[in-house]
């Protein structure tokens, strides 16, 4: 599990959908902020950046 600060989506407005992220040097965390207990998605770095950079190119 990711022993890091979570911190809310920038974009995330307090009364909508919500997601949390977790970043290490090897891997990011997401989970949603108003179920913390719900589960987290592990995304390896490589492939988060990869998949942040397709979502910016699709603007």
């Amino acid at each position: 599990m990711i022993e890091q600060s979570w911190r809310k989506s920038r974009r995330s407005a307090s009364a909508a959908q919500c997601v949390e992220l977790a970043v290490t040097d090897a891997v990011t965390g997401v989970r949603d902020t108003k179920n913390r207990d719900g589960g987290t998605l592990i995304f390896r770095a490589r492939a988060f950046r990869a998949f942040l950079a397709e979502v910016k190119s699709a603007r």
